[in-house]
């Protein structure tokens, strides 16, 4: 087949995209395109190849059997450009240009304002591209090639990947401050009311960290409330609605002030998430962000010293 007869790896996308959000007016928005300029993309691709990809109706948007093998195979040709692409960057200056980065909301509010202005100061040529999202969705963003790598906290299942472990972070229990004289220095698991647990709701990794310190498999169904973020989970403690598990970087980014909140260690041999960078295995940049992980350690480390 000739050159003119190719798709074009802008057709791909389009079809990437909409099989990822399965909606055409979704999928232009993460094309940063009309949906008219989308749904013309694919039809041009399904004219080229002969055949129908995606079966349109008001409502829905179904692809055929061969449009989904089709969109799995253009995932891959994208992935082979993007690598091409790297390949490129890595034999570069390395940290120069653009970076994507993924970062979990339980790490990014309370770790980023503190070192990114020095990391700026150290690489002034480095252009970070942020995105802030849930552990599940930023290791998808990560494979589907949206980002370059994802700060997060293991353990936690993100395919194959390569990681840069950068530091352990303890997790402890908070408590409203009316308990705070009847707890021992260090609680236990079994002093746990599972009606009185605030959790993250599904999708973020602190909450599966917070049950394995627990050791206690029955917290998960007797969680009574779920919240969106840590922030919320500080206020309903706050306010005596029940009791939850942080992350140190939250109380040393100082998550606490203003709250009449008493934390307590726990007794625990999993007590602690491991904050640590990823990337996609074999990817051509892998010593540049193992390099970006040292550096982030080391702006982590010394701002604790400061």
């Amino acid at each position: 087949m000739t050159g003119p007869f190719l798709p074009t790896l802008k057709q791909l996308q389009y079809l990437v995209a909409l099989a990822a959000h399965g909606h055409f007016g979704k999928a232009a928005d993460a094309c940063h395109v009309t949906q008219s300029t989308l749904s013309a993309g694919i039809r041009e691709l399904e004219s080229l190849l002969g055949v129908v990809l995606v079966e349109r109706t008001r409502r829905v948007v179904r692809f055929t059997p061969l449009g989904l093998a089709i969109a799995d195979r253009a995932h891959r040709v994208l992935r082979e450009a993007e690598e091409l692409t790297d390949l490129a960057m890595g034999a570069g200056q390395p940290l120069v240009g653009d970076l994507r980065l993924a970062v979990i909301p339980t790490i990014a509010p309370f770790l980023l304002p503190r070192i990114l202005p020095r990391l700026r100061v150290e690489r002034p040529q480095l252009r970070l591209f942020l995105r802030e999202e849930p552990s599940a969705q930023a290791c998808q963003s990560l494979h589907q090639g949206l980002v370059d790598c994802v700060l997060l906290a293991l353990p936690f299942a993100c395919g194959d990947v390569e990681r840069a472990e950068m530091f352990d972070d303890p997790l402890l229990m908070a408590f409203p401050g009316t308990m705070a004289a009847d707890l021992p220095p260090m609680v236990s698991a079994d002093m746990l009311d599972p009606a009185q647990l605030l959790m993250l709701e599904d999708g973020h990794c602190l909450k599966d960290h917070a049950l394995a310190a627990c050791n206690r498999p029955e917290l998960r169904s007797g969680a009574r409330m779920m919240a969106t973020s840590l922030h919320t989970l500080v206020q309903m403690v706050d306010n005596g609605l029940g009791i939850t598990m942080l992350p140190q970087l939250a109380l040393d980014a100082g998550i606490l002030d203003r709250t009449d909140i008493d934390t307590r260690p726990l007794a625990s041999d999993h007590d602690w998430r491991t904050i640590a960078l990823v990337w996609r295995k074999n990817s051509p940049r892998g010593p540049e962000f193992r390099m970006l992980a040292d550096l982030l350690k080391r702006l982590h480390a010394d701002q604790g010293a400061g």
